[in-house]
């Protein structure tokens, strides 16, 4: 008799125990939606159920210059540990190193809050790139790459139409404005003039398409 209650206590143990865990992993379900909740109604992230709870999907619209462009999701499976089951974030984009960075297990808003600044800046690079082609047609894209991190402009001064090359690194892929640029020209003193200097400096203070409006309307370029 006393075996079989040792037993009925042990399951009654296993019970509570399966029954704690269960309430422990719904506690933290309903903080993860409220808190994702609260981002959607900040303006941050559009989220949806999926999989009866056990998990959310989250879209990321981007916008850049008052304009919204493209959406990102990503399906979040919310058994722990967590986990992305599937996104259509661009495979440039380093989504499992930023996961890793930004601690997602336990800081799921600061995951959420550096990949939005990288898909930003991103399709803001993007929409910057696709203004030059269209609003700049004496401006050559020599070279530019998926991720928008590399921009080389053919530019061509009026004096004997001298051609310069313009190369923008972006190597913070958290911004739209690039952290160093390169020019570089056959006549060598006119990288270093005081005016092309000030060039460099605009370019890296103003998006490009802006930039080459003023340089143009400067008649530094054609």
């Amino acid at each position: 008799m006393d075996k079989d209650c040792a037993h009925e206590e042990g399951g009654e143990m296993d019970d509570d125990s399966v029954n704690s865990q269960l309430l422990r992993l719904m506690a933290r379900h309903a903080k993860l939606t409220d808190l994702l909740h609260a981002h959607h109604l900040i303006g941050g992230y559009d989220i949806i159920k999926t999989r009866q709870g056990k998990g959310v999907c989250v879209s990321l619209a981007t916008s850049y210059d008052g304009v919204y462009l493209d959406t990102y999701n990503m399906e979040i499976d919310l058994t722990a540990p967590l986990r992305i089951s599937r996104h259509n974030i661009p495979t440039f984009i380093p989504l499992n190193s930023l996961a890793e960075q930004s601690n997602l297990q336990t800081n799921i808003r600061a995951f959420l809050d550096t990949l939005s600044q990288h898909l930003n800046a991103f399709v803001g690079r993007k929409q910057q790139l696709k203004l030059v082609k269209e609003l700049h047609e004496s401006v050559e894209v020599m070279e530019s790459n998926a991720l928008c991190s590399i921009l080389v402009l053919l530019l061509t001064v009026p004096e004997e139409k001298t051609a310069v090359l313009c190369k923008l690194h972006y190597t913070d892929h958290t911004r739209c404005l690039p952290t160093r640029v390169d020019i570089d020209c056959e006549d060598e003193q006119l990288p270093g003039s005081s005016q092309w200097k000030k060039n460099c400096t605009l370019f890296k203070e103003t998006p490009v398409h802006k930039a080459l409006s003023t340089i143009r309307q400067a008649g530094i370029i054609l």
